[in-house]
């Protein structure tokens, strides 16, 4: 696996190869099965994957956790190697912002400032605006986001096809582990006591589905009881919601149409996501 901290590294050796349809697969690194997952999915699909990992700062509010983001690059290098990864492109900040960044990229807010836009103002300018940087290093044939960022892949997809961005979007299932907890590089973050109970949020989203799949569910009193649930077993929960799988609009009951049960809550200190499409 070739390793390069520099656009101009990485772009000389993407010009020598530029016959070979490449797939690119970005990552924060502390990497798991999951992204692996992303990584065996880029390689049946294309001749070159390049992964990267690079923690960006803009997409973190002031109060999140930028700083103590846990860092594993030895670990990381490793499994990419190890999963056949062709590329893996690290820059520093420097590297990848030398000036300010002034410019950047304000996704539709019907799109991004509803639930984790909500909560985490700001979060989805970020992602697009370093998604669309490393696109522009990269130019990718192809590129892989996992299905557990579910609004984040929604927004990229938005962004790549209202830039007519030559490439697809290729989405990776959520992995999980034996009980059913997504995974995630923040259940690192998890005490042995916090990691037991963590399956609960999985099991609601699941029950939450379940409920709205009854003849005339009362959808707001699902997404209401669901966060009391959360609530009384010590959970802090920003959402649980019920939404179409196309756009995230609120659904219609009456009108049966592929739905999504997202959720978003705190465990002590770790904020943990999930999903299901239903």
């Amino acid at each position: 696996m070739q390793v390069f901290h520099t656009i101009a590294e990485l772009r000389a050796y993407l010009t020598e190869r530029k016959h070979l349809k490449r797939s690119l697969v970005p990552t924060m690194g502390n990497l798991h099965a999951g992204h692996l997952a992303l990584i065996a999915q880029a390689k049946a699909n294309s001749d070159l994957v390049i992964a990267t990992i690079f923690v960006n700062r803009l997409q973190f509010l002031p109060h999140e956790d930028f700083d103590s983001y846990p860092r594993t690059w030895d670990d990381d290098v490793k499994a990419l190697s190890d999963a056949g990864c062709d590329v893996l492109f690290a820059p520093n900040e420097t590297e990848f912002y030398p000036e300010p960044q002034t410019f950047k990229v304000h996704p539709t807010p019907l799109l991004a400032d509803k639930l984790e836009g909500e909560f985490r103002p700001g979060f989805f300018t970020g992602v697009c605006t370093v998604v669309m940087k490393l696109f522009q290093i990269a130019q990718p044939h192809i590129a892989v986001f996992g299905k557990k960022d579910y609004q984040q892949l929604a927004v990229i997809r938005a962004m790549v096809r209202q830039f007519s961005l030559p490439m697809d979007i290729l989405a990776g299932e959520t992995l999980r582990a034996d009980d059913g907890l997504a995974l995630s590089s923040r259940n690192r973050y998890l005490s042995a006591e916090e990691r037991q109970a963590a399956v609960f949020l999985s099991k609601t989203l699941r029950a939450m589905a379940d409920a709205a799949q009854a003849p005339n569910a009362d959808i707001q009193k699902i997404e209401a009881d669901a966060l009391q649930a959360m609530r009384d077993k010590g959970w802090q929960p920003d959402y649980l919601a019920i939404r179409t799988q196309q756009g995230l609009q609120a659904v219609d009951a009456a009108k049966r149409e592929p739905w999504v049960v997202l959720g978003a809550a705190k465990l002590g200190k770790t904020r943990l996501i999930d999903n299901f499409e239903f």
